[in-house]
């Protein structure tokens, strides 16, 4: 293959150097089109063709349901790793040592005390508040308690603000969930691990001794790995491109927990169990709706099943898929919701308009069942993928500040009026 792309616009013709990754994915160079062209650019609506950067963090081929974070896959990841050192691996780019990992938790288990005055943020929102409205505002408002800008050079002032949000995060997740319950604010454990820590600040009664119990430690593990990063998606390229301004670390994130919100980014899990819940209000007939789904008149959409980037199926659904069952196994539950689900979950598998398509349920399908199942009310599900995307932030962040990526500044067709002259108000 050439190392060159040539362009032909009208009678001329313009060349711009390929760029080949490490995985051998190739792209045309563009950045020097419009001053090469005197004013053409590309339109890709979406970025859907488009590289914002260059990044070592993720890879993901979505026709060979290929994920790896650091090169390494995320099957071997989540049997062998715990979320912590999956966190590292991504912000850091290599596992770490016993002694690194236990620093780790330790540095976070110091910032693990979030100012009381945020409580007094946390209680001018009412009971009905969206925790993603809630989570988004919190993280921002640590802005606020943390004003010194991060010195991106320093290696010490990155670390420090890294861990600094690995420990109040997940502290931000619990009381907003405990808030919407009316339950008081606690805090974790020292000698607890960082999920373990997650479950007690949740699920803690202020009349008895919390339990850990290791079906869902593990099942929340892995489904913060699954989710800890993934590639260049519509919250991340959001925390990439709020960064680039030179935005605080607090307010990237604030802005990629804004994103995450949306029904067809994070929300897909929500609204998983809000379709089981309408499809178990109607009676429960999986198979109607399995029918709704396949006609192409019907506006019902079934959600969970297939993935906009996987192609032949989504890598982490084949994990979680495990941990819910071990989960529903565990605590026995009986629930009409689930049952629904299930049954969706055996028709997908077994037709063979869902199998010739590779509409197999995905991540989102599978959480949501796991999520529903611990006890975490629907509306917390967005935020515990939050949670999970963390690290991936984080580790996007850093890297973009590291690079010194340019402010992003997408440019536009103009499709408007041409000039008019303004006409009085009197005349209109």
């Amino acid at each position: 293959m050439s190392d060159i792309a040539k362009l032909q616009i009208g009678e001329n013709t313009y060349e711009f150097p390929l760029v080949k990754g490490t995985e051998n994915e190739v792209a045309i160079d563009i950045k020097t089109l419009r001053g090469a062209t005197n004013g053409v650019i590309t339109i890709d609506p979406g970025y859907k063709n488009t590289g914002s950067c260059e990044s070592a963090i993720t890879f993901l081929d979505g026709e060979k349901g290929i994920l790896r974070y650091r090169g390494y896959a995320i099957e071997e990841l989540a049997e062998k790793a715990d979320f912590l050192e999956v966190a590292y691996a991504l912000i850091f780019g290599e596992l770490p040592t016993k002694e690194q990992l236990d620093k780790f938790h330790e540095d976070i288990m110091k910032q693990s005390v979030v100012d009381d005055d945020v409580k007094k943020i946390l209680d001018a929102f009412p009971k009905n508040a969206h925790p993603m409205g809630v989570l988004s505002s919190l993280t921002s408002a640590l802005t606020a308690f943390n004003p010194s800008s991060v010195n991106v050079d320093s290696e010490e002032e990155m670390y420090n603000a890294i861990v600094k949000i690995m420990g109040k995060f997940p502290v931000l997740v619990a009381w907003t969930m405990r808030k919407k319950q009316g339950l008081p604010l606690n805090y974790g454990s020292k000698k607890l691990g960082y999920v373990e820590n997650v479950l007690k600040m949740m699920f803690e009664q202020p009349n008895e001794e919390y339990t850990q119990n290791p079906v869902l430690v593990n099942a929340l593990d892995k489904l913060l790995i699954l989710h800890a990063d993934h590639e260049q998606n519509c919250s991340t390229s959001t925390v990439r491109i709020v960064g680039s301004s030179h935005a605080g670390l607090f307010a990237s994130l604030s802005a990629g927990i804004s994103a995450l919100w949306g029904p067809l980014h994070g929300g897909a899990n929500q609204a998983v169990l809000e379709m089981l819940e309408a499809i178990k209000e109607d009676g429960g007939d999986t198979k109607k709706y399995m029918g709704k789904a396949k006609d192409k008149e019907d506006p019902f959409r079934l959600m969970g099943f297939g993935h906009r980037v996987y192609k032949n199926f989504d890598p982490r659904a084949k994990i979680i898929k495990v941990a819910a069952d071990e989960v529903l196994a565990e605590l026995g539950v009986k629930d009409p919701i689930l049952n629904v689900a299930k049954g969706l979950e055996q028709e997908a598998l077994n037709d063979d308009y869902f199998v010739k398509r590779k509409l197999y349920p995905n991540v989102d399908f599978y959480s949501g069942i796991i999520y529903r199942a611990m006890g975490i009310p629907v509306e917390m599900f967005t935020v515990m993928f939050a949670l999970g995307r963390l690290p991936g932030w984080i580790a996007q962040w850093r890297e973009m500040r590291l690079r010194k990526e340019p402010i992003g500044r997408p440019r536009q067709v103009y499709i408007g009026e041409n000039v008019r002259p303004f006409v009085n108000i009197n005349k209109r």
